[in-house]
């Protein structure tokens, strides 16, 4: 299993980077609306649809991301009069920040069912669509701003992973993730402010001022953590492991990318509103 994990892991890494860095920006919208749209067919397994309904809407979310790419170029950073911060754009990403930071929580909570019908889609269109815009424009400053967030996510997993397993005692959501710890949380919350106040020295990126800085971290790692524990929890739910097996010793697209949904709409926006403040 873990010989598996490591081949799958080196693959995709192998095909991420030299996509990441050398794939024109309109070539990586679609890319990414690919990568989405298997999202989506998983998510059609959270809905308990049928293969063919589920085939089906994700080569519909896929296709939709796809056109709205080749529609607005000037908002996804292939065109020629860039338009990154319009009020559709605004409206998505609050809408993302609205339901990761103040719906999903009470979710949590309440443990509601995710349902099959309209309002589970409509869930699932929130959680995916918002997760391709971000994706495609935090990209456009340079491929490198993009990796560099996504190892934020990935340094909030491994530093929770490694803490929670040297001190964890204390269970953070014993009925959703019973291996998640609130130590495992707490070192997931140093590891990124240890990360982010380093390349914040080491590149002299400070758009803002420093205690602003550890607090988006902060937020930002936390919400990281939501997004894992929302995809627990509906996978529990619908009384399944992973969210599918095309990814060998990983299970699916939504198992590697559920901290993402969470965090990257909430960046987006957050460069964003730096932006325009600046």
């Amino acid at each position: 299993m873990l010989r598996t994990r490591v081949i799958t892991a080196l693959v995709m890494l192998g095909l991420l980077l030299p996509s990441l860095f050398f794939l024109s920006q309109a070539h990586w919208a679609l890319l990414v609306a690919a990568f989405v749209g298997v999202g989506a067919w998983e998510w059609g397994t959270l809905l308990r649809w049928s293969e063919t309904a589920r085939r089906l809407l994700g080569i519909v979310v896929a296709l939709g991301c796809a056109g709205i790419s080749l529609m607005v170029p000037d908002t996804i950073g292939a065109g020629t009069s860039p338009n990154y911060g319009a009020p559709w754009v605004l409206a998505v990403y609050l809408i993302a920040a609205m339901f990761w930071c103040l719906i999903i929580p009470f979710w949590l909570r309440t443990r509601w069912a995710l349902g099959s019908g309209v309002a589970g889609l409509l869930t699932g269109l929130v959680v995916l669509f918002p997760t391709w815009l971000a994706l495609v424009q935090l990209r456009i400053p340079g491929p490198g701003v993009l990796l560099a967030l996504f190892a934020v996510v990935w340094m909030a997993d491994i530093a929770a992973y490694f803490s929670g397993k040297a001190f964890g005692k204390n269970k953070l959501a014993p009925n959703i993730s019973p291996g998640k710890t609130w130590e495992g949380a707490i070192g997931a919350v140093i590891g990124v402010i240890i990360y982010g106040v380093v390349m914040r020295i080491l590149t002299g990126f400070s758009p803002i001022p420093l205690p602003i800085w550890v607090v988006a971290l902060i937020v930002v790692t936390a919400v990281s953590i939501i997004g894992d524990l929302y995809e627990s929890m509906l996978k529990r739910q619908a009384g399944i492991k992973d969210s599918s097996n095309v990814l060998p010793g990983h299970g699916g697209v939504l198992d590697r990318i559920d901290s993402l949904t969470s965090t990257m709409p909430i960046i987006a926006l957050l460069c964003l509103l730096t932006q325009s403040v600046s």
